[in-house]
Parts: C-alpha cells; sequence; structure tokens
C-alpha cells in the first residue's frame, strides 16, 4: 500500500513538470508566426497545429502536443 501511494504521490509531482513544456512551444509559435514569412497555406498549417497542439495540452496529451507544436516551429523555420 505504501508503494502505491509512493508512486501516486511521484506522479502527481512529475505530470506538471512534464506538462510544461507545452505552454512554452506555442509561445514561441506565438511569437514567430505573426513575421514568419510563410504562403497563406503554411501559415493556416502553422495556426491549424498550434491550436492542436493547445487542444491536446489541455486532453492531457502532451507528448503529441509536443510533436504537433514542434511541427509548426519546423514550418516557421
Amino acid at each position: 500500500m505504501k508503494k502505491v501511494l509512493a508512486a501516486a504521490l511521484l506522479l502527481a509531482f512529475v505530470s506538471p513538470a512534464l506538462a510544461g513544456q507545452c505552454p512554452t512551444l506555442w509561445k514561441q509559435v506565438d511569437e514567430k508566426l505573426p513575421s514568419a514569412d510563410l504562403s497563406d497555406a503554411d501559415r493556416a498549417k502553422v495556426t491549424e497545429l498550434r491550436q492542436q497542439g493547445e487542444e491536446l495540452h489541455e486532453a492531457g496529451d502532451h507528448a503529441a502536443s509536443e510533436a504537433a507544436l514542434n511541427e509548426a516551429l519546423a514550418l516557421l523555420q
């Protein structure tokens, strides 16, 4: 029982730390998007990926959120 409680407490403290990357990534997208030299199609794709990243983050799927946001950042390079 003590091991289960210890594992639950560890998970409770680690989860917010893992989730912290997503907002940083979408902030980077938000900062780069206005000045990016993109086609209308690429701008729409970046906007879609940014929104998808935020929705996935809110749903708790941080790995997928980071993947979408990193794809958006790659288009902004």
